[in-house]
């Protein structure tokens, strides 16, 4: 402005100066300019810098960035989401899916940068409205891919359902698992009342969660599986993304002794029952230790081929069975021996046997009691089979593991 306010005088005096004083005049002017610093002149230039500049702020508004990319249809679901503002800071973030679930997430320090604190599911559309300070909320939108492979787990007991204090939380993996950690960590098992509840890898498809000793009676078991995108093995994902309960009913532990072959029912530690029994021949001894009840049948079949003993014996009828074993030790009636044996000879291939009748109908023999008095997840204590202690992954069979043994499975 400075240059500009000469060059009028100039303009004034065209006709008197010289051209030399003319330009001595010109080549003087920067001096001028800044000498005038303080001159009204130059506060008039300052006003109008600042005006210029100011309009020049009010132009640049928030811009906001998503990551994944709006618009992106194949998204990652390994990373968590990222919000970012340029020329501004954040007020309110909100990422809500396609299904109405919502990713929660913080600010930095700064304000300019919002993270998801999980990662967005797969198969997702994700809807991103971000509000800057002082400014309108702006929206993008992704999808997430879905995961080539998947794997889920098939947990026993059932939803909802009631089972004997011996009963494990056992989660069959439709794909075998490497990541051991990553999947234990997604899964918990609580307790009401509360107890430590421990997880055990039998295999890299099992893992089982118990406490140190048996549930309380009337406890309620709480299993959450957060498996959804969870990579169990390389490129395999877990879809699961549920939780379930089921209860604990009275104590119910059966003692049996191959020595006397006898076995004595206890219920809440009272005697409510000691019926005869006969176990396994020398040839076919029975398992011992503790044993878990993990099927029933009133009847059913039962072939010596399918437990690797030839063509011995195959009867279609079999009543009262309760399996103990996965390689096919139950405890059942018995109607085709002389009852003569039930007290006296271990005469079986290997199950406990209880005097029974055809039909399985009649309440007043031993087998049927004792089918009527149990059910999953009651314990079966077996001992003087002269065999050895069954294998705890045979069944549901853990509490044969000292609770640092179990703990050692933990991935955790």
């Amino acid at each position: 402005m400075g240059v500009s306010h000469i060059s009028n005088r100039s303009e004034q005096q065209s006709q008197r100066w010289s051209r030399r004083g003319l330009l001595a005049v010109l080549g003087a002017a920067p001096a001028a300019a800044v000498l005038t610093g303080c001159s009204g002149s130059a506060d008039a230039s300052e006003g109008t810098a600042k005006a210029a500049a100011s309009a020049k702020a009010a132009a640049k508004k928030p811009t906001v960035s998503v990551t994944p990319a709006d618009g992106t249809k194949k998204a990652g679901f390994a990373d968590p989401v990222e919000v970012t503002v340029a020329d501004g800071t954040l007020a309110s973030v909100k990422v809500t899916g396609n299904d109405g679930s919502t990713l929660a997430g913080s600010f930095n320090d700064a304000k300019t940068k919002w993270t998801s604190a999980k990662n967005p599911y797969s198969g997702t559309k994700y809807t991103v409205t971000a509000t800057p300070e002082g400014s309108s909320a702006q929206t993008a939108t992704f999808t997430t891919k879905s995961p080539g492979e998947t794997f889920v787990g098939y947990f026993t007991p059932e939803a909802n359902s009631t089972s004997g204090v011996g009963m494990p939380v056992s989660i069959n993996f439709t794909h075998a698992v490497s990541d051991r950690a990553a999947v234990q960590k997604a899964i918990t098992v609580t307790a009401e009342p509360a107890v430590e509840v421990v997880g055990h890898w039998f295999s890299d498809t099992r893992l089982d969660f118990r406490p140190e000793t048996y549930w309380a009676a009337g406890t309620k078991i709480t299993l959450s599986l957060r498996l959804k995108d969870i990579e169990g093995s390389d490129g395999i994902y877990g879809t699961q993304q549920k939780d379930v309960t089921f209860h604990i009913g009275r104590e119910q532990i059966s003692t049996v002794d191959l020595s006397s072959k006898e076995m004595v029912v206890k219920r809440g530690g009272e005697t409510i029952a000691t019926y005869p029994v006969s176990g396994g021949d020398s040839s076919h001894t029975t398992w011992s230790g503790i044993m878990v009840i993990s099927e029933r049948f009133k009847q059913t079949r039962m072939e010596s081929s399918t437990v690797g003993l030839g063509d011995e014996y195959d009867i279609s009828d079999v009543p009262h069975a309760q399996r103990l074993t996965t390689s096919g030790t139950f405890v059942h009636g018995n109607y085709w021996a002389s009852t003569s044996v039930f007290g006296n000879q271990n005469t079986s291939h290997g199950c406990v046997g209880l005097h029974d009748a055809k039909g399985a109908n009649d309440s007043s023999v031993a087998g049927y009691k004792f089918y009527n008095s149990s059910m999953l997840g009651d314990v079966v204590i077996v001992r003087n089979s002269g065999d050895k202690t069954v294998d705890p992954a045979n069944g549901l069979n853990g509490w044969n593991l000292s609770w640092s043994q179990w703990k050692a499975g933990s991935a955790l």
